[in-house]
């Protein structure tokens, strides 16, 4: 488990992480308690990579078209 804070990660650390998480709860391979701490940490990355996909999507549903249909630029995203 990184020692980095979630809400430090980018989406690809978060994922990365994510995936190590499942495979040791997966495999059962550690301790009850272990596993709680491993089950809330995975939460943690969940949310976080959502945060981070949901961000994108409202990036890219701001992206501006010319009249021809052409990418243009980008609005600015409100709280971003």
């Amino acid at each position: 488990m990184s020692e980095t804070a979630v809400s430090e990660m980018t989406f690809e650390q978060a994922m990365a992480e994510l995936e190590q998480v499942v495979g040791q709860l997966e495999r059962g391979e550690v301790p009850l308690e272990d596993s709680i701490k491993l089950y809330e940490r995975g939460a943690a990355l969940k949310k976080r990579c959502e945060d981070k996909l949901k961000e994108a999507e409202e990036k890219v549903a701001k992206i501006t078209l010319n009249a021809d249909g052409t990418p243009s630029g980008t609005e600015p995203v409100e709280g971003l």
